[in-house]
C-alpha cells in the first residue's frame, strides 16, 4: 500500500469506529508499517485539517470527528478535475483559503493513479483573470455567512464613508466574480447586500440571532437571475 492509499485508509478506518478510539500501535499492526510512520502519517492529516484528535493514557489514541468529514467520495478523474477548477476559480473570493485546502485534501485521498491523470488534467486549464488584482475579499465573510450571530461589520460605502454597524447574515450573492454578504442591516432596519471588498473588518460576537425568512426574489438585483449552488445536482 502506497502512502495516498494509506492516509486514505487511515481516515476511513478511524471513521469506520467513531467515536471510539485506535492506538497508534494497533494502526500499525493494522496497515503493516511501523508505528512512527503511523504517527508521522496521522500528523499529515491534522496539518491537512482533518479532524482528528489524539488522547493520552492507557485507553488512549486516535479518533476522527465524523461530522466534520465527509465519507468516501470515489471521484472520477473528470469530476476531480471539475472540483479542481471550481476551486481554483474561487482564488480571489472569500473562500480561497478553505477552497486551496479543499484541492489538497482531494488530490490526497485520491488514488495515486487518479490523481495523476485529475493533475495532468488541470494543467491544461487556465483561467484568464485581470492582470491588476483588485482588493480581495475578507477571509472572515465565510466565518459571517456561516454563523447564526450578530456581526460586527464596519463598511465603507461606494462615496468612501464607513459606517459601523451589526447585522445577521442571511445568505450570499455572487456576481462576475463580485461578492455580496446579504444580511438584516440593524442600522438602516432592513435587508441590504454588502460587498465584500468593502468591508474594511468584520468580527463575529456572542449574540446568536433568530432565524430570518429570506426571499430571494424580493433582492433588488437589475440584471439576471439568482441561480443556487446546487440548482440540477439533486
Amino acid at each position: 500500500m502506497n502512502r495516498t492509499d494509506r492516509l486514505y485508509a487511515l481516515v476511513e478506518e478511524l471513521r469506520a469506529v467513531a467515536p471510539r478510539y485506535r492506538s497508534a500501535r494497533w494502526l500499525a499492526d493494522r496497515f503493516e508499517v511501523s508505528v512512527r510512520t503511523v504517527e508521522r502519517d496521522l500528523s499529515a492529516l491534522q496539518q491537512a485539517g482533518v479532524p482528528i484528535w489524539a488522547q493520552t493514557g492507557r485507553t488512549g489514541g486516535y479518533a476522527i470527528d465524523t461530522t466534520a468529514t465527509l465519507g468516501p467520495m470515489g471521484f472520477t478523474p473528470d469530476e476531480a478535475l471539475a472540483v479542481l477548477v471550481g476551486a481554483s476559480a474561487l482564488r480571489r473570493g472569500p473562500f480561497r483559503q478553505p477552497a486551496a485546502s479543499a484541492m489538497r485534501k482531494l488530490l490526497a485521498v485520491l488514488p495515486e493513479g487518479d490523481a495523476r491523470r485529475a493533475t495532468a488534467l488541470a494543467d491544461r486549464v487556465r483561467l484568464l483573470e485581470p492582470e491588476v488584482d483588485g482588493p480581495r475579499a475578507p477571509a472572515a465573510f465565510a466565518a459571517a455567512l456561516r454563523a447564526d450571530r450578530v456581526v460586527r461589520l464596519t463598511y465603507r460605502d461606494r462615496e468612501g464613508a464607513v459606517t459601523e454597524r451589526e447585522v445577521e447574515p442571511l445568505g450570499s450573492v455572487v456576481k462576475d466574480g463580485v461578492w455580496f454578504l446579504v444580511a438584516w442591516c440593524r442600522l438602516r432596519g432592513g435587508v441590504r447586500a454588502f460587498r465584500a471588498e468593502r468591508m474594511v473588518a468584520v468580527g463575529l460576537t456572542d449574540e446568536p440571532v433568530a432565524p430570518r425568512e429570506l426571499r430571494w426574489e424580493d433582492l433588488d438585483i437589475p440584471a439576471g437571475t439568482l441561480r443556487p449552488v446546487l440548482d440540477g445536482t439533486r
